[in-house]
């Protein structure tokens, strides 16, 4: 099995920069796509950033430019760089991974952003 261990979230002004960290643990299967998720009160999981399985990167229109996603294959960490936030930005962060040779698929706890006006 695999766990994900999310931190990183908080208050921060629009304008603001924040990141978020994802560490796993367990045994993780390749190919597998690792990354965010998020999630606003009344809205579905969309997709803000990912590593593929075949290790580039993708990202939600919303944040193209202004996010980053990068990582660590040695320790199993993934980060989500955040930068000129806005309001619209605010919600729970999930991480997220999937192996397909398992078919496996496991999301952090959530780390929640709050960016105020």
């Amino acid at each position: 099995q695999v766990h994900l261990m999310e931190s990183g979230g908080g208050l921060v002004q629009a304008g603001g920069s924040l990141r978020l960290s994802c560490a796993a643990s367990g045994v993780m299967a390749k190919p597998n796509v690792l990354g965010w998720y998020r999630q606003s009160p009344g809205t579905l999981r969309d997709l803000v950033a990912i590593f593929t399985d075949k290790d580039s990167t993708a990202y939600g229109d919303s944040v193209k430019g202004r996010f980053t996603i990068s990582k660590d294959d040695a320790s199993n960490t993934v980060w989500l760089e955040m930068s000129s936030l806005r309001p619209d930005d605010a919600g729970t962060y999930y991480c997220y991974y999937r192996d397909f040779i398992r078919n496996l698929g496991v999301w952090g706890q959530g780390s929640q952003v709050t960016v105020s006006s």
